[in-house]
C-alpha cells in the first residue's frame, strides 16, 4: 500500500471514530429512556421493511442471529414490536412495530434528527448531497460480499 493511500485510512479512521462516538453519545442522551441505540436501530429497521424477519435484520447488520434475537425479545417485552407468523409458511415470523413502538420510534427519529441536523448547517447543500451519496456508496460497497473487505 502506497504512503497516500496509507495517509487516507488514517484520517478516515480518525475522523470516523470521532464522529460516531459523538453522535452516538449525542443520541443515545437523546432517545427515549430504556431504548438502547442498537434496539432504537433495529425500531428503524422493521419500520422501513414490510416484511421484516430476524434474518433480514442480522444480515442488515451483520451480527448472528442469536443477538438479534436478543434485542427482538426485549423490544417484543417492552411491547413495541409483535410477531406474526406468515399464513403460508408457518417458520417464517414477520416483525412489526406496535402503536407503543411506532411512539418510541417517531420520538426517537426527531431526537435523531435534532441531533444530527445542527451539524450539517456547517456545510453548502452541493457538499451535504456529495457526502451522503460517497458515504451510501460505500455502505452499499461494504454490503456485498463479493467486494474488498476479506483478508483472504
Amino acid at each position: 500500500m502506497n504512503e497516500e493511500a496509507q495517509q487516507w485510512i488514517n484520517r478516515y479512521v480518525d475522523a470516523y471514530l470521532i464522529v460516531t462516538r459523538q453522535i452516538s453519545a449525542r443520541i443515545k442522551e437523546r432517545i427515549p429512556e430504556g431504548v438502547t441505540n442498537d434496539q432504537f436501530l433495529i425500531l428503524r429497521l422493521i419500520k422501513a421493511q414490510k416484511l421484516c424477519t430476524a434474518t433480514y435484520l442480522a444480515e442488515a447488520v451483520s451480527v448472528g442471529k442469536s443477538s438479534i434475537t436478543a434485542i427482538i425479545n426485549r423490544l417484543d417485552e417492552a411491547g413495541m414490536i409483535e410477531r406474526t407468523r406468515d399464513e403460508n409458511d408457518r417458520r417464517l415470523v414477520y416483525l412489526s412495530l406496535t402503536e407503543q413502538g411506532e411512539e418510541v420510534y417517531q420520538l426517537a427519529e426527531k431526537q435523531v434528527q435534532d441531533v444530527i441536523s445542527p451539524y450539517l448547517f456547517h456545510f453548502e447543500e452541493e457538499d451535504i448531497e456529495k457526502f451522503i451519496t460517497l458515504f451510501e456508496k460505500l455502505a452499499f460497497i461494504m454490503q456485498d460480499p463479493g467486494t474488498g473487505g476479506s483478508n483472504e
